[in-house]
């Protein structure tokens, strides 16, 4: 018996970085081995409201990401993987339960208006699609009747829309007859941010990130720079570990690093940096090899994937096969509830 069914997925922007893999693909991993049915979706009709002008690198960038899914675990064999625009009946739902949704609610939606901000766009000129794409988000989900939606909490307004809708399509349509869509629930990673090595938000667009694909050496380079407490000027002065946001940064960047990936050991090099007995520079050399060691099995299966690109092309084609299934036959019940599907004109 499975546990329930995930649905989640990425937008296509190229390799992934450690906030991806903290953030959601671990998580995905863990959804796998414990029994639950998962899917997960290639999202690039997703990345059109934001990067409809260049799609050059698109295909390049859908592979890149799926190579670094299996990396970091995901198995072809219990986890349907799929390409989002492979399954027209996304567009289809879509386009149905657009109709039941106002501008104003959308406009609500926090995640956009922080985009707006973000990326500097114009209220008054942004695109439909744009605006749109969290009902897309809510037709991946319902399409499949996923039970739980892992997401990060600035995602949390995205399920609850999802489940607004659920309920809508619900009452107008299925009144005499059995319910068509479950209302997801939302499932929190237990890590879900990870701040780049600049003490920010992580992001490849910042140059603050370190991808599951980078090298000893350049994981090494990379922590070298990693943002610790400014007070800390010497060796010994005490230094500030736990989050201290008077700064603009938070804290120690390293010391979250190792609570993610060396737990064993993180209290005791919060207390020796605390009491001026650690430096920063060796524990960054120690937190690179740390980090190295945990991302060697990443590394070593995405070689092996990459040895045999016509494999990775494969598990994309079946999944998108098992999940076209599952869609066709959500979209028979959602045009029949609606009256759109009937075996003759006139019935």
């Amino acid at each position: 018996m499975k546990r329930g069914r995930i649905l989640s997925g990425m937008r296509p922007t190229g390799r992934m970085h450690l906030g991806n893999y903290v953030g959601a693909l671990e998580n995905w991993v863990r959804h796998q081995n414990d029994g639950w049915d998962n899917l997960h979706m290639v999202a690039d009709w997703h990345m059109l409201t934001t990067g409809y002008a260049d799609t050059s690198r698109l295909q390049a960038d859908i592979f890149d990401m799926v190579v670094d899914w299996l990396a970091a675990g995901l198995d072809p064999a219990r986890s349907v993987i799929f390409v989002q625009s492979a399954v027209k009946e996304h567009a289809e739902l879509h386009l149905l339960l657009s109709m039941l949704v106002s501008k104003a609610r959308l406009e609500r939606i926090p995640t956009l208006k922080e985009q707006i901000r973000d990326l500097n766009l114009d209220e008054q000129t942004i695109s439909y699609g744009h605006l749109g794409y969290s009902v897309l988000q809510a037709a991946d989900i319902l399409l499949y009747k996923a039970t739980h939606v892992p997401v990060g909490e600035d995602q949390v307004p995205h399920v609850e829309l999802t489940r607004e809708l659920a309920r809508r399509f619900n009452f107008v349509y299925c009144r005499r007859r059995p319910e068509v869509f479950l209302e997801p629930d939302v499932q929190l990673t237990d890590f879900p941010r990870l701040r780049g090595i600049d003490g920010g938000r992580m992001s490849k667009s910042f140059g603050n990130t370190i991808l599951l694909t980078d090298s000893p050496e350049k994981i090494t380079e990379k922590i070298r720079q990693a943002y610790t407490d400014p007070k800390k000027l010497r060796a010994t002065d005490p230094g500030r570990p736990e989050a201290d946001a008077s700064d603009g940064h938070g804290g120690c960047v390293v010391w979250e690093y190792h609570r993610k990936f060396n737990p064993a050991e993180a209290e005791s090099i919060a207390a020796r940096c605390r009491s001026g007995e650690l430096a920063c520079v060796p524990d960054k050399k120690h937190l690179a090899e740390v980090m190295t060691e945990a991302l060697a099995p990443l590394r070593e299966r995405r070689e092996k994937w990459l040895a045999n690109p016509d494999a990775v092309r494969d598990v994309i084609e079946d999944g998108n096969r098992r999940a076209r299934a599952i869609a066709t036959a959500t979209m028979d019940e959602v045009r029949s509830a609606m009256g759109l599907q009937a075996n003759r004109v006139g019935v």
